[in-house]
């Protein structure tokens, strides 16, 4: 057996939203239905570095196929101006549950930014007006890319709204959809009327207020990932139906972190977890209900499910390279 070498290249051209979605919300099913394990993401902060690492290791079992892995992540926010370095790196290593031969290295970042692109369609899917047709993304780096691919899979998307601080980020992204969609910049508050809205930033002043979503307006936050992150004021998680992906991660350093550190927000203004959602246990959304918001921290199960997809293909399609790892040729 050989352990299969995939670069991000072959991550992304083995990604298909199409079936990464589903097997997104297979992951949040067999987490819900105890049917995972998913010890909490551990950290190792470098602040000589201004950086750290973060180690994320998940099994899951759907009941059709299971998957384990572990993502070795890191953010180091002064790479790109000191080594010409991302600032965020991942590497999945994944394994065979049943003897755990490592069944493939492949490059985690390309899978991270699909993966959370699928997460945000799934709560999409169950939070989003039906007729959804408009979406806003506060953030044009490259998250927000996949953000429009995997939620365009899911609602049909006519018109969208990027903002940007970075007027060549904007430009970039408009010349990439512009064929597929009516795109356009505007202001964070122009994004935030829009049907669906995606904020992938790594603000610490929240940017969106209660003036400027919509009515009806489903909120993704995906930018918050360490304490101190903030996109969205208080007052708009406190009136919204407040959905999260997972209870210890979420108070820890997602998009709440900062209001239930300071008291304002707590277990009654959390309507519940993705997953409950997922496998029918709490409604997505009602008749009754106006805005509502889905804090996404990412979870170690997703990116095994999105492993899993991406090997599965590649080994069909004969992509990466096979080498003997362990030295067992």
């Amino acid at each position: 057996m050989e352990t299969l070498l995939l670069n991000s290249e072959d991550v992304h051209h083995n990604t298909s939203m199409a079936e990464l979605i589903p097997a997104i919300e297979e992951a949040f099913a067999a987490y819900e239905n105890g049917n995972a394990k998913m010890p909490a993401k551990s950290y190792i902060d470098l602040p000589q570095y201004n950086g750290d690492f973060r180690s994320m290791p998940a099994y899951l079992d759907t009941g059709e196929w299971d998957a384990a892995g572990i993502k070795w992540v890191n953010v180091h926010t002064d790479n790109e101006e000191q080594f010409d370095l991302p600032t965020v790196m991942g590497t999945m290593i994944y394994s065979e549950p049943e003897n755990a031969f490592p069944l493939s290295i492949m490059d985690g970042t390309e899978l991270t930014m699909q993966r959370t692109g699928a997460a945000a369609a799934v709560a999409t899917d169950h939070l989003a007006v039906e007729d959804a047709s408009s979406m806003g993304i506060v953030g044009a780096g490259v998250q927000a890319y996949s953000q429009l691919e995997a939620i365009s899979e899911i609602r049909d998307i006519e018109e969208v709204v990027v903002s940007d601080l970075d007027e060549a980020r904007v430009a970039e992204f408009i010349d990439t959809f512009e064929d597929r969609f009516t795109v356009r910049s505007g202001t964070p508050r122009d994004a935030a009327h829009c049907d669906v809205l995606s904020t992938v930033t790594p603000v610490r002043n929240p940017i969106i207020g209660p003036d400027d979503v919509g009515e009806h307006t489903h909120i993704n936050a995906m930018g918050a990932d360490a304490e101190g992150k903030h996109e969205i004021e208080d007052d708009v998680l406190l009136n919204a139906k407040l959905v999260i992906d997972d209870y210890a991660q979420t108070t820890h350093s997602g998009e709440i972190n900062v209001p239930w550190a300071n008291g304002v927000l707590d277990d009654d203004d959390l309507y519940g977890e993705i997953g409950e959602i997922v496998v029918g246990k709490k409604a997505g959304r009602t008749a009754e209900d106006g805005v509502t918001v889905f804090d996404s921290t990412g979870l170690a199960i997703q990116d095994v499910a999105a492993a899993h997809v991406v090997y599965e293909h590649a080994s069909e399609r004969d992509n990466g390279t096979g080498f003997d790892l362990l030295g067992l040729a």
